[in-house]
């Protein structure tokens, strides 16, 4: 039962401020019960520690009587409260009663030196007969309650009398007119045998003082922690709660493929951690779309590259079965293996472009130094280069404004993938006996990787359009080349948040391409 009601307030899935508020009830509770068993313990301790120093004074004083053997009656109590006026000088009333409950020395009716006592309690002396006659006057409960505060002590002594706690002290503590007052009944035993009673009372209103203010206190602290409590909700519900189901909620868009940038735009200028979860968010999400745009666009360029070489490869089969003539059957048969190798070879290089762009998401991204990765490729095309016919050389050489060596953040095979591919290119399109410079640049936290080489340049008027995917400007190795090349490239270093573009020498003969990396330097 007590679930189907808490799963009908909060729900199954109850929000994080509901959790919160049912967490701080439940601590709130638990503070207020332990308040109150403190609040209940502080009365009796403070009363407890008022009655130890009665109970000192109780048993030195029998000690005085049992020396002094002193009679239990009302002129040798009288003589002994004069005479010994000094033990009681820190307590308000002092009472001697017999056996028979009957007073027999009271400081507060004695005349005795004002300064030996702290403060007098006002009572009315009554005769036992006038007490009767003034009980039997009026029959009010009004009355009988007053006048019963007169028989108060004897109540209490005469409960004490027919208690099991007889023989110990035994405390008390009554509201009395406004007034808190402690008093500690002990039996006067000396040599075995029961003289009376000692009754010692003191006003003790600062225990009513000292409990009212630690109930202010913890009152004004509960008040406090409540209004924490709730000013953190409002908090809680408006800075970190209500982003969070905007963020679900834009997240839930994104699922249904109905992506509302509007949910989230107010929390991407946030400078907090809301703000940086919405902007990673958000980043994700059209780096997303991003990679499905391309995904997209790759299948169509790539139906649309395949479509050619089918229809050639359809014409030239369809001529094949109607030619007997060896000649033409021979150069037909060569241009359906020429179509079927540039259909091999599109299909390849589009599945490992996209094997690269899926293992480049995966991998790891760390610092890396540009330096020894150039030299090192640079190393290992010289070293082929020296058996090949062109006899090309590359060259290297590094710029940099401080004196630490430039580190871009990424993957190291992906940017060695990047020079081999852009080497490869120049070598393609330069002469014998040619040279490739290669130059690595430091400046303003930048990092300008060049390739320049010494070939025809570019004759394009849009000279980017080289960076498009399955563009090839190769008419005399048609079908050779897929033109994804550079496109991977692009896209590799896009990836490492950087830039590239090519130009031609201002010199006139060759090409460059400059590849810039934002600077690593954590």
């Amino acid at each position: 039962m007590e679930h189907k009601l808490i799963t009908n307030f909060f729900g199954k899935n109850p929000s994080i401020l509901k959790k919160f508020l049912l967490i701080n009830f439940i601590i709130f509770s638990v503070i207020v019960l332990l308040t109150i068993f403190y609040l209940m313990a502080i009365e009796p301790s403070l009363v407890k520690k008022k009655s130890s120093d009665h109970i000192q004074i109780i048993d030195n004083t029998i000690n005085h009587i049992e020396r002094l053997n002193i009679k239990f009656e009302k002129n040798e109590i009288a003589r002994f409260l004069l005479s010994t006026r000094f033990l009681f000088q820190s307590l308000d009333r002092v009472q001697f009663f017999d056996n028979n409950l009957n007073l027999l020395g009271d400081t507060n009716v004695l005349d005795l030196d004002p300064r030996s006592f702290s403060k007098k309690f006002e009572v009315t002396e009554l005769e036992i007969g006038e007490i009767e006659t003034e009980l039997n006057l009026s029959k009010s409960p009004k009355k009988i309650q007053e006048k019963n505060k007169i028989f108060k002590i004897e109540n209490d002594i005469f409960k004490y009398k027919t208690s099991k706690n007889f023989g110990n002290t035994f405390t008390i503590n009554n509201k009395i007119n406004n007034n808190y007052i402690v008093s500690t009944i002990k039996n006067v035993n000396i040599k075995g045998k029961n003289l009376g009673y000692l009754v010692i009372s003191e006003l003790s209103n600062e225990i009513i003082i000292a409990v009212e203010e630690r109930k202010n206190f913890i009152l004004r602290t509960v008040l406090a922690v409540a209004l924490v409590i709730f000013v953190f909700s409002i908090f809680l519900n408006q800075y970190l709660l209500r982003p969070i189901k905007s963020l679900v909620d834009y997240t839930k868009s994104i699922k249904d493929k109905d992506v509302k940038t509007d949910t989230i735009e107010k929390f991407l200028k946030r400078r907090d951690e809301v703000g940086l979860l919405s902007n990673s968010l958000n980043d994700m999400t059209q780096d997303l779309y991003k990679r499905i745009n391309i995904a997209e666009n790759f299948s169509t360029d790539l139906t649309h590259e395949i479509r050619n070489p089918l229809a050639s490869l359809k014409g030239a089969s369809e001529l094949l079965d109607t030619t007997d003539e060896p000649e033409k059957r021979s150069k037909l048969l060569k241009i359906i293996s020429h179509d079927i190798l540039r259909i091999e070879r599109l299909i390849t290089d589009y599945s490992q472009m996209l094997k690269d762009e899926a293992a480049l998401s995966r991998e790891k991204m760390k610092k890396i130094d540009v330096v020894s990765i150039v030299k090192s490729v640079i190393d290992d095309f010289n070293n082929d280069l020296l058996n090949s016919k062109k006899n090309i050389k590359i060259k290297f050489d590094t710029i940099s404004d401080n004196k630490t060596k430039p580190n871009i953040l990424g993957v190291e095979s992906r940017v060695e993938q990047v020079l081999a591919n852009l080497l490869d290119n120049s070598i393609s399109f330069s002469p014998q006996n040619s040279e490739i410079k290669v130059l690595v640049k430091s400046e303003d936290k930048i990092v300008n990787l060049a390739v320049e080489d010494q070939g025809l340049g570019f004759n394009e008027k849009n000279i980017d359009q080289i960076f498009n995917r399955f563009y090839s400007n190769r008419p005399e190795k048609f079908g050779e080349h897929t033109g994804l090349g550079l496109n991977i490239v692009k896209n590799i270093i896009e990836l490492h948040g950087g830039s590239i573009n090519a130009s031609n020498n201002t010199k006139g003969i060759g090409a460059k391409i400059n590849i810039n990396f934002p600077e690593y330097s954590v």
